[in-house]
């Protein structure tokens, strides 16, 4: 008698049932939809933030000095908001950061729908939304495991950030065509009022009240942060493959807008198919990334993604056709999310609760707050050499990032990850 066979759409059921597992928890169901509005806002403002500068400029170097100042405080006041968010209320925190989000989206497109708006305001307006953000990245990662659990950590994960990569899908194609017929001030003004559904989510959550006694002073606090991310090895490795990452990927991103005008001649709308057609394929690759249920096997999913993002952007920077390019970006988009919700997941499993707002804003410093000095250096190496050969760069230390981390992996990476498999 032959074997007994799941049906194929029982067996489709099931893995679908097990991506989405964590929308079983209702606080983070709120998160959830507040996001998937929240989110397509926040990538029409970025495209059109990057349009705009350019339009004013056609500079590569402020375009990178835009993201320079966009994320340089996540860098700075990171330690800072890991601090707040591992001694107050993570909720709280991030309830008041999304008020503050809102608020800089509304002046900026205030400064653009009145035509007043110059390069040096949304500089400035850059900054403050950096300084917003070194307070939220941090809490609201910490957060996310309050709102589901441990075991479905790794689908929250994932499915969060399936939603900023399907917002990225949609948010930038959107944005290109309204930045095209409308300018760039309407996509600043939808982009603030989308805040209200995310934060109309937060205020709906039923979650245990916050209380943490605190015994250290701030500064032993912050010193204990750091000598935990240094101690433990493993932590320590996923964060350096991830600065060494966000370095290497800055310059495909911030020299879109050029390679979407100057190179292909496709203008705004050129930069957000582009943009959206990477946000295509990380949905795909978190939501193959959230069917998962334990965590064996993520030290070599990261190293897989790293070193098929580096043959991407080699590949990308000698693209001649717009075609070619637009079929590349679902690749990279693929590999980049996959290797940071693989990194995130792991580092949340391993680190006690305590620790968890220090650590995670490590983490966000790593993939935001180095990206000023990636961003930085890209518009200056671009306007030295060229964006193809920044980008091709980029490519290369991705390959080799991945490599030195898969030689220390095993070693370093086997007994946590049996010891927190969920």
């Amino acid at each position: 008698m032959s074997p007994a066979r799941t049906p194929p759409e029982e067996g489709l059921r099931h893995g679908l049932s097990a991506t989405f597992r964590s929308l079983r928890h209702r606080n983070f169901r709120l998160f959830f939809i507040g996001q998937v509005i929240s989110l397509v806002g926040t990538w029409m403002q970025s495209v059109a933030q990057s349009w705009l500068v350019y339009r004013l400029t056609h500079s590569e170097l402020l375009l990178g000095t835009t993201w320079f100042c966009l994320q340089i405080p996540v860098f700075a006041l990171g330690p800072l908001g890991g601090l707040v968010s591992d001694r107050y209320s993570r909720h709280r925190i991030v309830v008041i950061t999304q008020v503050f989000s809102m608020i800089q989206a509304l002046i900026l497109a205030g400064l653009t729908l009145s035509g007043k708006v110059a390069v040096w305001h949304i500089l400035v307006l850059a900054v403050l939304l950096g300084c917003i953000n070194a307070f939220d990245m941090p809490a609201r990662q910490a957060l996310i495991i309050h709102m589901t659990s441990k075991k479905d950590l790794l689908s929250a994960i994932s499915l969060n950030s399936a939603i900023f990569n399907a917002a990225r899908m949609v948010g930038p194609g959107v944005a290109g065509m309204l930045v095209a017929t409308l300018g760039e001030g309407i996509c600043f003004l939808i982009n603030g009022l989308s805040f209200l559904a995310v934060i109309a989510g937060l205020l709906a959550m039923r979650l245990p009240r916050f209380f943490r006694q605190n015994d250290d002073s701030p500064w032993a606090h912050l010193v204990g942060g750091f000598r935990f991310a240094y101690d433990a090895k493993p932590v320590r490795a996923l964060l350096l493959m991830m600065a060494t990452v966000t370095i290497a990927g800055m310059p495909a991103l911030v020299l879109m807008p050029f390679f979407a005008d100057a190179i292909f001649q496709r203008g705004s709308q050129g930069l957000g198919f582009l943009m959206a057609s990477m946000g295509c394929g990380a949905v795909v690759g978190t939501l193959v990334l959230a069917a998962r249920r334990q965590l064996a096997g993520l030290t070599h999913v990261i190293v897989s993604s790293v070193l098929i993002l580096g043959v991407g952007f080699l590949l990308f920077a000698v693209s001649w056709s717009f075609l070619l390019s637009l079929a590349i970006m679902p690749v990279i988009g693929f590999s980049v999310v996959r290797q940071m919700a693989s990194a995130n997941t792991l580092i949340q499993t391993m680190i006690p609760d305590e620790y968890r707002g220090r650590i995670m804003a490590f983490y966000s410093m790593t993939v935001v707050g180095l990206g000023p000095f990636g961003s930085l250096a890209s518009g200056a190496i671009a306007h030295a050499v060229g964006p193809r050969v920044t980008v091709f760069a980029g490519g290369l230390l991705c390959l080799a990032a991945a490599f030195i981390f898969q030689a220390s992996a095993r070693r370093i990476f086997h007994p946590a990850v049996e010891a927190s498999r969920v």
